[in-house]
């Protein structure tokens, strides 16, 4: 007789696993221990596999076992998608979308983002993450987030992107060191100065050190700093200089003592959009998403009493990419 695999069975043993032990993934699904137990045990016996070594400590995977599972979350991820294309089939940005977010996008982009969708979408159940892109592309392609607001470009393979604007990056120095209103920065100023940068793991922090043309040494400072906020503040008080994205300067920039200066041409930046898996049903959802972000973007421009520190302000120049 040919084995009988249930979804509920595939779904505690995707739970099992992540989590690496029965009784968070129990909890992750919202069952009993015994239970989700029994649903792996039978699982083990319809395909004649053994799937987990149950140890003291956890659980740990069987080769075998890190195969099925990972035929599972594929097999969950294209049942989620084929949900959604039945739910959102008549109806664009309706029901919950999963939106993963950058930290250097997130507080500058989504205080214009949110009024705008919830004014034009108001049955929309946003869930918004925020956390690095290495994580966010994993939990992509997990199926457990929707689309992501990202900078390009992701290679990624069975990923579509979506190029929505140029985020350009100046040079934030102490009001001490602040360069003639009508100057440009240069890469040989960052050269003898300390510049104090985003933790590993941030993709701004990389896209800095590659038009720096600099790689880790003792004038790169990082200790650990997760937000633009404190580097700033940093900036201010005197203890280095950094890069800043365009879109952050009306928060992190107002009322701080430092001085924004652009950089001589071709001025570095990165380039902002979405991305989604190329399976995803949801591409006019995405596309949706990405006009009203490239609105927002536009309504998060530097107000043009900031933009006499700003010389040659290229906002106008920012177009849609499509």
């Amino acid at each position: 007789m040919r084995p009988h695999v249930t979804l509920k069975q595939l779904r505690y043993f995707d739970a099992l696993a992540r989590e690496q032990h029965f009784g968070r993934a129990a909890e992750a699904c919202s069952i009993t221990q015994p239970a989700l137990s029994m649903q792996i045990t039978e699982l083990e016996q319809q395909l004649g596999l053994v799937l987990v070594e149950r140890t003291r400590s956890g659980v740990l995977l069987s080769d075998k076992g890190r195969e099925i599972a990972a035929r599972a979350a594929r097999i969950l991820c294209d049942v989620n998608e084929m949900i959604d294309f039945a739910l959102h089939a008549n109806n664009v940005l309706a029901g919950s979308l999963r939106l993963g977010v950058i930290p250097s996008i997130a507080p500058y982009m989504l205080p214009p983002l949110l009024p705008l969708l919830r004014e034009g979408y108001p049955t929309l159940e946003l869930h918004v993450r925020e956390t690095q892109t290495l994580l966010l592309m994993q939990e992509l392609t997990e199926g457990k987030l929707d689309v992501v607001l990202l900078a390009l470009p992701i290679t990624q393979a069975d990923i579509e992107t979506m190029p929505l604007f140029d985020d350009h990056f100046l040079l934030a120095l102490p009001k001490s060191k602040k360069l003639a209103s009508r100057v440009r920065a240069t890469k040989d100023l960052i050269e003898h100065e300390r510049l104090l940068l985003l933790e590993e793991g941030h993709c701004l922090r990389e896209q800095a050190l590659t038009y720096c043309s600099l790689q880790q040494s003792s004038a790169v400072n990082t200790f650990g700093v997760s937000s633009l906020s404190t580097i700033v503040e940093m900036v201010a008080a005197g203890y280095g200089i950094t890069l800043l994205p365009e879109m952050c300067l009306n928060v992190e920039a107002r009322g701080r003592d430092i001085g924004i200066t652009r950089f001589v041409e071709p001025q570095p930046l990165r380039t902002v959009g979405l991305a989604w898996r190329a399976t995803s049903p949801r591409a006019d959802d995405f596309r949706e998403l990405g006009r009203l972000i490239n609105l927002a973007w536009s309504k998060a421009l530097i107000p043009p009493a900031q933009r006499e520190t700003v010389p040659n302000n290229p906002a106008s120049t920012n177009a849609q990419k499509s």
